[in-house]
């Protein structure tokens, strides 16, 4: 008998190690995948600043399985749960949804790519980003472009990925190829009025904007709008020897005019009538991407909204942090379209934004490779427009915004909640029981230099035009569905972020 023993004691052993490593395995799933810097999945996050749909609180947020099972105030939990992360006096807050944001992948991974721009969003707090669908090549305009989207993206993407389609005049009177775009997962459509700069995304005009709308209206989903409409008088200055010096701002500033906004914001008003309640394409919403123009084009939004309308506006960090008056002659990091215009029309678009005129934020982060920035030329007139932002998007708000008294609902309300309205993210933008545990912790009062020691990690942080500034409101942590995917400089070995479609 003893003998028996003896010989079991082994196998028993071994037995036992088992039963421990799976237990392990299951206790920690996403730890030793490497999809996150925290080895629980069931924990909870404690700071005196959550800000939630109620109010900011003392508290903390219980996480389990990925998501928000419970959230309670300091008096209710304070010393009585295991796994608790305390934060202290940091922010917690919802991570940021950013609904335009062109990460080039497939096709012109150099400029940008999955890898490198989600690291760069989850460094910047942002856990949701809807990808645009030009710049990466081919654009995606069909079931099939998007396949290659959604199949560049798996396993590349730190935070979690929607995708907008193409609308261009091949497709847009083609229902058919529409409905199935739509049913294969995009969250809606995004059109040009203007040449995009990409060949093989063409612009389009009102009749095929009404087009578009009218499906979309089945499917009550948006339709995003750069709203520029070329004239031929400034088109033939934005040439090597048109309107004056290339490097100096103000030449390529006077090619893209505010009325090319209004020209283009009225032509749509003509067909997001038809979006009212018992319109035509009731169920249709039309958004109108980065606003620059804070005057005439904000005023007919304005209009469109008190009569009904189905019509919101963003505009970018960009816009309110810059203005044409401090870019110096060359500096070619700050060229995007429609341009940063001036100190005035900058305080007009702050006063919009904090009146809620203008609905929400995005960062428009369209960066390119350095050679076609043209950084040594200056030259305004031909380089790549675009700016290059998505890590920095919070602080830059926040920074900025200091002067007008922001608050952190007002964040919140710009860079979350509404942003998830827009696509139709239901389980995103709060912290709420029953969402996805997107959270970013950071700490507004910090203050930091965007220099070379400062880490980095879109793929050419050369060309972004905020180097060079001192920001406040340092990123600690940021969790995607429960995962904590960046800590202080570091990112979890794998990117384990979702593709999302919409269904």
């Amino acid at each position: 008998m003893d003998l028996l023993h003896w010989k079991l004691f082994p196998l028993l052993a071994l037995l036992a190690s088992f039963l421990f490593f799976f237990y392990i395995q299951d206790s920690s799933k996403s730890s030793q995948s490497g999809c996150s810097l925290f080895p629980h999945s069931h924990y909870w996050i404690a700071s005196k600043r959550i800000v939630t749909p109620q109010g900011i609180i003392s508290g903390a947020v219980e996480i389990k399985g990925g998501s928000i099972v419970s959230i309670v105030k300091n008096k209710d939990w304070s010393g009585k749960f295991k796994q608790v992360v305390d934060y202290g006096n940091a922010v917690v807050m919802p991570g940021l949804i950013d609904v335009h944001a062109h990460l080039d992948d497939p096709g012109r991974a150099e400029w940008e790519g999955f890898p490198s721009g989600t690291k760069a969003a989850a460094a910047g707090g942002i856990t949701t980003l809807i990808d645009m669908p030009l710049n990466n090549f081919p654009s995606t305009v069909s079931t099939e472009t998007l396949k290659l989207k959604i199949e560049a993206a798996e396993k590349s993407i730190y935070v979690d990925v929607g995708f907008w389609g193409g609308l261009v005049p091949e497709n847009a009177f083609n229902a058919t190829a529409l409905e199935a775009l739509l049913d294969a997962g995009v969250h809606g459509l995004k059109s040009f009025m203007c040449p995009s700069g990409i060949n093989d995304f063409p612009m389009t005009d009102a009749r095929h904007i009404k087009a578009g709308l009218s499906v979309l209206a089945k499917y009550k989903r948006p339709l995003l709008v750069h709203s520029e409409i070329q004239s031929v008088v400034e088109s033939h200055l934005e040439t090597e020897d048109g309107g004056g010096d290339p490097r100096s701002y103000s030449t390529y500033l006077k090619t893209r005019p505010p009325s090319w906004e209004e020209a283009a914001v009225r032509e749509l008003l003509t067909v997001t009538k038809d979006t009212r309640s018992g319109g035509p394409a009731e169920g249709a919403h039309l958004h109108v991407v980065h606003l620059s123009d804070a005057s005439s084009s904000l005023d007919l939004i304005k209009e469109a909204k008190r009569r009904g309308d189905s019509i919101t506006v963003e505009t970018c960090p960009h816009y309110l942090a810059f203005s044409a008056e401090e870019i110096p002659d060359g500096d070619t990091r700050f060229k995007c379209a429609p341009p940063i215009r001036d100190a005035a029309n900058k305080e007009k678009l702050w006063n919009a934004l904090m009146e809620g005129d203008i609905d929400m934020l995005s960062s428009d982060h369209s960066p390119t490779v350095p050679e076609l920035k043209l950084l040594n030329d200056g030259n305004f007139l031909k380089a790549w427009g675009g700016i290059s932002s998505i890590q920095f998007v919070l602080p830059v708000t926040w920074s900025y915004g200091q002067k007008y008294g922001i608050t952190l609902e007002q964040l919140v309300s710009w860079w979350s909640e509404r942003p998830a309205k827009l696509a139709g993210q239901h389980s995103k933008g709060a912290i709420a029981i029953g969402n996805h545990a997107d959270v970013v912790v950071w700490e507004p009062e910090v203050e930091f230099d965007l220099n070379e020691d400062h880490p980095m990690f879109v793929k050419n942080p050369s060309i972004s035009a905020y180097i060079g500034k001192r920001l406040s409101g340092k990123v600690l942590a940021t969790f995607v569905r429960g995962n904590l995917v960046y800590k202080e400089r570091n990112h979890a070995f794998a990117a384990c972020g979702s593709t999302i479609l919409a269904t």
